[in-house]
Order: C-alpha cells, then sequence, then structure tokens
C-alpha cells in the first residue's frame, strides 16, 4: 500500500466493517492474544486485510485504567517483563514517527487509547499503513512477524522513534488465524 496523508485513523466503539468472529480462519486474518508482565491474558486483537488497510478490533480487559499508547511492532516476540523482544514500532518504509509529524507515521502508529475505571475497552480503528499478509512491504506476518504492544501511557505523536510513551505493560504476537 502506497502512503496516503489522509490519515484514516478512526477509533470508535463499534465500526460495521468489524465483524472478527465471523471471518476467523479466512485469508488476510491474524489475532493476537495479548498477556501482561505476569502472564495474564489482558486482551486480544483481530486483524482484517481490506482494500483500505487494515480493520483492527481490540477488546481489552485487564489494561490499567488511563490513556496508553497502542502499537504494532516489528518482531512477533513478547518475552516479559520488559517486552523489548518486540523491537521498534512495525516501519517498513522507515518513515518519522508520530501522526503530527511531516514524514510520519510509522505503519504501526495506532490511535491512544483511553481504557476506563472497569478496565475493559472495545475498539475499532483502520490502519491504512499495515497489511497481514497481502503487501510484500508492509505485511506483518513477514519473516520476523509482529507484536502488539501496549504502553504505559500516551504517544505523543511527535517524539522520535517512538512517541515517548514510556514501558511496556503488554504484548501479543501477531499469528495468522488458522483455517476452519
Amino acid at each position: 500500500m502506497k502512503r496516503s496523508r489522509t490519515v484514516l485513523l478512526a477509533a470508535a466503539a463499534s465500526l460495521a466493517l468489524s465483524a472478527p468472529a465471523a471471518l476467523a480462519g479466512e485469508p488476510g486474518t491474524a489475532q493476537a492474544k495479548l498477556a501482561d508482565a505476569s502472564g495474564k491474558e489482558v486482551g486480544v486483537v483481530d486483524f482484517r486485510d481490506t482494500p483500505n488497510g487494515v480493520i483492527v478490533h481490540a477488546v481489552f480487559d485487564g489494561i490499567a485504567p488511563g490513556n496508553h499508547a497502542f502499537h504494532v511492532h516489528a518482531v512477533g516476540k513478547c518475552e516479559p517483563p520488559t517486552f523489548d523482544s518486540a523491537g521498534g514500532h512495525f516501519n517498513p518504509e522507515n518513515h518519522q514517527h508520530g501522526f503530527a509529524v511531516k514524514g510520519g507515521w510509522h505503519s504501526g502508529d495506532l490511535p491512544n487509547i483511553t481504557v476506563p475505571a472497569d478496565g475493559k475497552l472495545t475498539i475499532d480503528v483502520l490502519a491504512p499503513e499495515l497489511s497481514v499478509s497481502d503487501d510484500d512491504d508492509e505485511k506483518m506476518l513477514d519473516a520476523d512477524g509482529a507484536a502488539v504492544v501496549v504502553h504505559e501511557g500516551v504517544d505523543d505523536y511527535t517524539t522520535q522513534p517512538t512517541g515517548n510513551a514510556g514501558k511496556r505493560i503488554a504484548c501479543g504476537v501477531v499469528q495468522a488465524v488458522p483455517a476452519k
């Protein structure tokens, strides 16, 4: 996919295009099960290729309340407790980081999330620069895979190379959804 300068990212409680459960096992779908540093599952992120990018459907349950950065990282490894094994943000085209930066954004940059007091949040986001498996340049399921990371703080959308988002508090390896 070529970079569109129109930011098509929209976080919402629901998006009519999203139906991840019905898509399990279809080509162009993937999933990451998020775990915190203790190994407790704290969410599931589903990915679905579309002609306009990837619909990211995330269900968080157990993330600390507050504002957090949420990104796709370049390596499909989640070794606790730091999750540094996931590498930097997924950025195959070597762009600057951040939605507010000329020459930005990384393909793996996603909008911040706001988790309510009960720790539960469901969002849908269109990530126009990602591909599950169709685009050779921007596919997440490449040789070293990819991971989803939730950070302790927010992404300021400008600081290089990571948005000053703080430590990594949850991580999940992106994996192809097995065919039914």
